[in-house]
């Protein structure tokens, strides 16, 4: 999306004082929420240090039993956004975080592959409106000059959670033996805690639309209100789509496709990250650690590249740019070989600075395009479907390791998928719409 944004001394202080306050009030929610998101979507990758020997699973099972999390999500994405849309996200959020709570504390008690796949399916299920539903829920409230870039503090979280997650999973795989339950088993049962609160705190604190946020002053709630509903009157000067009109759009589905091109790479790579880091001669007790060490690199990396795309206005080579960095970072892990450790890590951190900074930039392109009840459906259509590369990913990796004995090979596989979703979003084109700062009276 090409934009024309303000200079920065141009923002008058009512505007800056209202996005301030909204980013304060409403950012530190969503994150802790996909906090909790994210670290009951991905601990089974350190989960599966132990548990993988204990219940006897292959590479390949478990990468195929992770991966089924996202066919749930794939199933129900779209019908969880358009609630959403309809119902408000409040409410609605809070029951994500409640159910997908109790889903994660019952992977605790699997005990065979299928068990595993029943588990991680409805898990998806549970999940699948969370972050959809938030990059909708951004649209109604910040405008298009400051949404990548809180989208970017919002995605933060995910980083945090790579972070400091691995290092408390690894701390609770000690529990072996308490109450007579594996580490593994403690791992999914507390870690699902955080959800279950996130959900009372997000029914309570949260507003629906910016006509409701009584904790605004009036002045400052009828800017936000008269911005919003002048943006989206300027796209849909250029072209309002329907819902059913989404679903047939080229363009719709190249930005599609490259989402499942990123999260073929994504998830491939994070869920087998802790075996990966294993497999370099780390022991079981600093596995957590080091699999957090990539993550310092990347938190400072995703919030530079989403500044400088907000404030140039530019999305298409941002998000090709670090998609090509990623790719290139996991084909030379295949060049280095096996035998360095250290030269394994730092490309790995490079693939993984390029691979992070794509989703605060990415979701800017289809929110520029639809509005609506087509953004909500075509967001959860990108997000639905998109997400079935993190299916793809985990299991392909597992194959190719199990077939090979070598992570590298598996890495290789993953580095083509970055470039046929740098291809896809290139063929989409730009977004040639002008977003103009409404005249300030």
């Amino acid at each position: 999306m090409d934009a024309v944004a303000p200079k920065v001394s141009g923002i008058d202080p009512l505007e800056r004082e209202t996005v301030r306050r909204v980013a304060w009030r409403l950012l530190p929610v969503l994150a802790l929420g996909y906090f909790c998101n994210y670290l009951d979507r991905v601990n089974v990758g350190m989960a599966a240090t132990t548990m993988n020997h204990q219940l006897g699973f292959s590479n390949a099972v478990f990468g195929f039993g992770a991966g089924l999390f996202f066919f749930g999500c794939f199933l129900a994405a779209i019908p969880s956004n358009l609630l959403l849309n309809k119902l408000g996200a409040q409410h609605w959020l809070a029951r994500i975080l409640l159910a997908w709570g109790i889903v994660s504390g019952l992977t605790a008690f699997v005990w065979n592959d299928w068990s595993l796949y029943g588990i991680r399916f409805l898990l998806g299920l549970a999940e699948a409106g969370f972050y959809p539903g938030v990059v909708l829920y951004m649209t109604w409230w910040f405008p298009s000059y400051y949404r990548t870039r809180m989208m970017a503090v919002f995605q933060s979280a995910l980083v945090i959670t790579l972070i400091i997650g691995p290092p408390i999973s690894g701390l609770l795989l000690r529990m072996d033996g308490l109450l007579g339950l594996w580490g593994w088993q403690w791992l999914f049962l507390l870690e699902a805690l955080p959800s279950v609160i996130m959900g009372v705190v997000t029914w309570h604190l949260l507003t629906n639309r910016p006509s409701d946020a009584t904790w605004l002053r009036p002045d400052q709630r009828t800017w936000l209100v008269e911005r919003l509903a002048s943006e989206r009157a300027q796209r849909e000067a250029v072209r309002k789509f329907s819902l059913g009109e989404v679903f047939y759009n080229p363009k719709v589905w190249l930005i599609t496709v490259a989402c499942f091109g990123h999260n073929v790479s994504n998830y491939g790579l994070i869920f087998f990250l802790p075996l990966i880091v294993k497999g370099l001669g780390v022991s079981t007790n600093w596995i957590g650690v080091v699999t957090a060490i990539p993550f310092l690199f990347v938190f400072v990396a995703m919030n530079l590249w989403a500044w400088h795309s907000d404030v140039t206005g530019e999305r298409t080579y941002h998000l090709v740019g670090a998609w090509l960095l990623c790719s290139a970072g996991m084909a030379v892990c295949v060049l280095i070989g096996v035998g360095h450790p250290v030269w394994t890590m730092v490309v790995l951190i490079v693939a993984l600075m390029g691979q992070q900074s794509i989703m605060g930039i990415f979701w800017s392109v289809p929110s520029a395009l639809l509005t609506g009840t087509a953004a909500a459906g075509g967001i959860a259509l990108v997000n639905a479907v998109g997400l079935m590369g993190g299916w793809l990913g985990p299991w392909v990796f597992g194959l190719a390791k199990d077939a090979t004995g070598s992570d590298n090979m598996g890495l290789l596989c993953l580095g083509f998928a970055p470039i046929v979703a740098s291809i896809a979003l290139i063929l989409a084109g730009h977004d040639r719409r002008q977003e103009r700062i409404p005249p300030r009276s």
